[in-house]
């Protein structure tokens, strides 16, 4: 009769750290990966952002140049009616009749002639206005074809790391969802929560020379014991991380110098027979 395959949540706590684990490993493959990519992603975003909001301003730039271009026009069109207007009322004074009309006329010439004043004032401001804007069209021109290049070289180095690690990256992306599925919904969200809030991304970390392999702080001896027990889970007081046993994780574990030389140091018992001999010898 074939055995009942266990689910999630009646997996002994054993078979489910090791399945984190090996989860951990897969991930923080991942990591490996985009960290491989490093910054290129933020660079290339920040790029396009910069390109998008150059085009606008020389969009917008163009647009001004061509408001500017229209006053300058109607200012010019404004002076030719006023020229027109000064030299008829100029040919009206030598027609007039008495002196009430030649006074209107006068007033008729000299307010024409401080509008022709003022539409040439205004060609000259916006004039000196065009100017200004076509070189900052100029200056972002420069920096749009700036940005293009730099854009275009990052987009390729990305496309190319991208390239070189996007099936391991699938592959290692389908190993890790099929992995998530063998584990108990409630302790998966908890790792997730932990490694989320993790700086080096780990959810569950090994016991190395009694201390935590994630923040390195001291665990008890009872704890590294109830770890190694394996009969519920245990995690760092200090960071959360959860916590498995170095042979459980597959892990090999060498023996530090310290241990070493405490052993060393450590006197040996006394035996009778030792004694015995001290005494004859004395």
């Amino acid at each position: 009769m074939a055995k009942k395959k266990l689910s999630p949540q009646e997996l002994p706590v054993e078979d489910k750290l090791k399945l984190l684990y090996q989860l951990q490993t897969v991930l923080s493959e991942i990591d490996r990966i985009r960290t491989l990519r490093g910054e290129l992603p933020l660079e290339v975003e920040d790029l396009e952002d910069e390109v998008e909001g150059l085009k606008t301003r020389i969009e917008r730039t163009n647009a001004s140049i061509e408001t500017l271009r229209a006053t300058v026009n109607e200012m010019k069109n404004n002076i030719v009616l006023a020229t027109g207007k000064i030299e008829t009322y100029k040919t009206q004074l030598d027609n007039v009749r008495n002196n009430r009309e030649y006074d209107t006329l006068n007033k008729e010439i000299e307010y024409q002639t401080l509008e022709v004043e003022l539409f040439n004032k205004r060609i000259r401001e916006a004039q000196t206005a065009e100017q200004a804007k076509r070189e900052l069209l100029e200056s972002s021109q420069a920096t749009l074809d700036e940005r293009m290049q730099d854009l275009e070289v990052t987009k390729n180095e990305l496309d190319e790391i991208v390239a070189e690690t996007k099936a391991d990256e699938e592959k290692l992306r389908e190993k890790a969802k099929n992995l998530e599925l063998s584990i108990e919904p409630r302790l998966l969200a908890s790792f997730k929560r932990i490694r989320k809030n993790s700086r080096n991304g780990l959810g569950i970390v090994y016991v190395q020379r009694d201390s935590c392999g994630g923040c390195f702080a001291q665990i008890p001896p009872q704890r590294q014991l109830d770890v190694r027990m394996r009969k519920k889970i245990i995690v760092c007081e200090y960071c959360g991380r959860i916590l498995i046993d170095p042979e459980l994780a597959g892990v090999k574990i060498e023996k530090s110098a310290d241990d070493t030389k405490r052993r060393s140091r450590r006197p040996a018992r006394k035996t009778v027979a030792d004694e015995q001999d001290n005494d004859i010898e004395a």
